[in-house]
């Protein structure tokens, strides 16, 4: 049986793996999306205080500690039986909405746009942020510069720094912010504004006027139908930093919508041999393997899968957007108002879009809230604390954190369910279901073809730095030794 190996992987955080195995008349028998890689988190951290977690696990991942960062606040309002006032929750948000903006910029520029604006075939050292400025034009790339700056500056002001934020405290937030500042980030949050409608134009200029592309995003290489999660507010519109968790069939009913404090009645995870990263499913439904459709627990936590979820967008822009998504892509009305969900993942790229459009109108909404100046902000604690769980839309996910400590506050138990593990069921499908499509009997591999399986895998903006944190077990270490000519002299394993 031949192998094809792409090794490593690129444009993710992280690192990973696929593996191809053809038969004897050329075809995929299978396709495995490996991660090789295991972080320890959850068992590092049980020992220690409680108060810490905030700060340790924002080092989970460089590029999303102020999802971790949350979280971890919001666990240590429950373990400590705090409620956070308007003003700290609105402050929380604003500083979330900052990041959410520099977060799917970096996704859509320097990770997933280069399939689309330099093209999915075109020479690999030319798919980057670099080949897609030199397609665009200098000048949109000091935009795409400006706006991960400007809420990088944002991001440090509110959070006390740039990288792994310290300001969340157990129902409060280290610091207030002045008038001055808040109109420093007002002005921001129109910038962001104005970006985000620029972006969303460029998607509808490059992409969607390219018929190739549509015919990409609509192939059934790049399709699954799955259950959808994410969390909504009241109204049952996106919202990535408080909310009931939702999840709807591959129809777009309602299967249920739960507090997150109740996660594990909802979430079981699975272990397979082959990866590091565990496999969460729904348990109404049970684990029927990797497959789609409503008799299958296989879900998916993305953009998409918020957009699926939601009745519509809370703020008025990214309605607007939100109708057009669904309107084009052929998704009828429900009895009950809502779209039938989208299932063609490259549709992802679009979503993130809409959210980044929402990001940044919420943004400015919260900046203009006088709530933002109450200097009260830090409440004194005082509780004994027990058990705590925390839960926001990382911008790959439903992020889950799950603390017990004892009454001095020392750890016992630490469970994370983070953004890009919920999906990577629904990963190692598409991976599989790319690799079978474009590779058959006499198929020439090229470089542009094995892009073409990682855009299957590329388009959920995996972060396996934060997914492989936990395996029972060990972990192998295997050490090979080679002389000057490369030949094997020793091979050790532990």
């Amino acid at each position: 049986m031949k192998r094809i190996s792409i090794d490593p992987i690129t444009r993710l955080e992280g690192h990973g793996k696929i593996e191809i195995f053809l038969d004897e008349q050329g075809n995929v028998a299978n396709a495995y999306f490996q991660i090789p890689e295991l972080r320890g988190f959850e068992q590092f951290c049980v020992g220690r205080p409680a108060e810490e977690m905030p700060n340790i696990t924002n080092r989970i991942c460089g590029v999303c500690p102020e999802a971790h960062h949350m979280a971890a606040t919001k666990a240590l309002d429950m373990l400590y039986h705090v409620e956070p006032s308007p003003a700290v929750k609105k402050l929380r948000e604003l500083f979330y909405m900052a990041f959410y903006c520099a977060d799917h910029t970096t996704h859509f520029y320097a990770l997933g746009g280069p399939d689309f604006v330099v093209g999915p075939d075109a020479p690999k050292a030319e798919r980057n942020i670099l080949g897609v400025i030199h397609k665009v034009g200098v000048e949109i790339g000091r935009q795409v510069i400006a706006m991960r700056a400007r809420n990088h500056h944002v991001i440090q002001l509110m959070g006390g720094r740039k990288v792994h934020p310290v300001a969340g405290l157990p129902g409060g937030w280290s610091r207030a912010l002045t008038d001055a500042e808040r109109a420093e980030i007002e002005a921001i949050a129109r910038q962001n504004v104005d970006f985000a409608l620029f972006s969303l134009q460029l998607f509808k200029d490059v992409v969607l006027s390219n018929p190739a592309y549509v015919e990409m995003i609509l192939s059934d290489a790049y399709t699954h139908r799955t259950y959808s999660m994410g969390m909504v507010d009241a109204n049952n519109c996106v919202n990535f930093y408080d909310g009931m968790i939702r999840v709807v069939d591959p129809d777009g009913r309602e299967l249920v919508k739960y507090h997150p404090r109740d996660y594990a009645q909802h979430v079981a995870e699975r272990v397979e041999p082959w990866t590091y990263l565990k496999f969460p499913y729904l348990k109404q439904v049970g684990w029927k393997g990797f497959v789609d459709g409503p008799d299958s627990g296989v879900y998916c936590a993305t953009p998409l899968a918020r957009l699926n979820v939601s009745d519509r967008m809370a703020t008025p822009r990214a309605q607007e957007a939100f109708e057009a998504f669904y309107e084009t892509l052929g998704s009828k009305r429900l009895p009950n108002g809502r779209y039938q969900p989208v299932h063609y993942r490259l549709a992802t790229h679009w979503a993130r879009l809409i959210e980044l459009l929402f990001a940044a109108e919420r943004m400015l909404e919260l900046a203009m809230d006088p709530d933002v100046l109450d200097p009260d902000v830090r409440p004194v604690v005082n509780t004994t604390p027990d058990e705590g769980i925390g839960c926001v839309e990382a911008p790959r996910g439903t992020l889950t954190h799950h603390y017990r400590t004892d009454a001095r506050g020392i750890l016992t138990k630490v469970n994370l369910i983070v953004g890009t593990t919920n999906n990577y069921a629904a990963m190692a499908m598409s991976v599989k279901k790319a690799a079978q499509s474009l590779i058959r009997n006499g198929t020439v591999i090229t470089d542009g073809l094995l892009n073409r399986i990682e855009m299957a895998f590329r388009n959920y903006d995996p972060c396996m730095s934060c997914a492989t944190h936990s395996l029972p077990g060990q972990m192998p270490l295997e050490v090979t030794v080679r002389d000057a000519e490369g030949r094997v002299v020793a091979h050790l394993r532990r």
